[in-house]
């Protein structure tokens, strides 16, 4: 059965409505409010079949879990996880010109829901998290991803470890960024079933994950900043894959 999660507010939902209607199973209503923004709101729904209940403050509190909802409270199916099963499954049936994306610990919902939108207009295969200490489907992932978090598969590992040596097993090189490195990523050869590795947004790839990449990677910093977000940074790694792929 799947789990549902609980959205709060006009912005939030009216931006699941716009990108991703298809996860919405209710929403609920303040039985009080006959403005123009709840009316507005109201009538979108109705035209996905959306089943909207009112109801009152208290009840809305509740199942809002006292946030500030504004009156407006939707429960939406979670997005699927897949596992690493799924991936070992998955990489079977992958092209040797395959490309990956292993997130090592984003917490940031932000950063999270930034990387998927990127991830799915870079074509790539699949994204690969840790199971611990990483963010989930949270809805601010889900408004952030701008609709990618259902095309992109996104496979939750136990241990990243053991999945960087099943990847290698299967063919893969695993490219890391690191700014110790010291080679470029536009010296990096990105063709072939690749799985490009980004670090958390406050330390970088953790010890095991980097000595577990087959290169490490710089991206060229010629201002004065000494690194860029990581959404940014992932951005950058899988469009100059894209580049090469394209141009051989």
């Amino acid at each position: 059965m799947s789990q549902e999660i609980t959205v709060c507010g006009f912005h939030a939902i009216q931006s699941i409505i716009d990108w991703e209607p298809q996860r919405i199973v209710e929403v609920f209503v303040a039985q009080d409010r006959h403005d123009k923004r709840m009316l507005a709101i109201i009538d979108m729904l109705e035209k996905h079949c959306i089943k909207t209940v009112q109801t009152d403050k208290q009840t809305l509190d509740k199942i809002g879990k006292h946030t500030n909802h504004q009156g407006i409270v939707a429960t939406l199916l979670a997005a699927s996880i897949l596992h690493e099963q799924d991936l070992i499954s998955a990489l079977d049936k992958t092209p040797d010109t395959g490309l990956y994306l292993l997130l090592d610990q984003i917490k940031d919902p932000h950063n999270f829901g930034a990387c998927l939108r990127t991830a799915d207009a870079a074509g790539i295969n699949g994204v690969i998290i840790s199971k611990d200490n990483s963010v989930g489907f949270t809805p601010t992932v889900m408004k952030t991803s701008s609709g990618a978090i259902d095309f992109v598969p996104v496979y939750q590992v136990t241990n990243l470890s053991r999945t960087l040596k099943t990847l290698k097993q299967k063919g893969a090189w695993i490219v890391g960024t690191s700014d110790k490195a010291e080679q470029s990523l536009y010296d990096v050869n990105l063709n072939g079933l690749i799985v490009i590795a980004m670090g958390s947004e406050q330390s970088g790839l953790r010890r095991l994950t980097e000595n577990a990449c087959d290169f490490l990677v710089k991206i060229p910093m010629l201002g004065h900043v000494h690194s860029l977000n990581v959404s940014v940074a992932t951005g950058v790694m899988l469009y100059e894959a894209l580049r090469q792929r394209h141009l051989n």
